[in-house]
């Protein structure tokens, strides 16, 4: 592979990624009662815990983000 198609590729990955870490942010955050509900039924986790491994959940992805989409691809754009 060439450096410019590792450069599209890394490019494109981040910019997937976080149109999901949006989507997801603002179906936790919209419809925060309904999904609730529905991942207390499914886990058995009670609702109170749910917030905060929401937030968790998210800050991972973002910095997994961060490490293998966006660093690699600004690393390929800079050289």
């Amino acid at each position: 592979m060439t450096q410019a198609a590792l450069t599209a590729f890394f490019g494109w990955m981040a910019v997937l990624h976080i149109g999901v870490l949006l989507f997801a942010t603002c179906m936790i955050f919209g419809l925060r009662g309904w999904i609730t509900d529905v991942h207390a039924k499914l886990t058995g986790v009670e609702k109170d815990t749910l917030a905060p491994l929401y937030f968790q959940w998210l800050g991972t992805y973002k910095l997994l983000i961060f490490v293998f989409a966006l660093v690699p691809w600004l690393a390929l754009t800079i050289m």
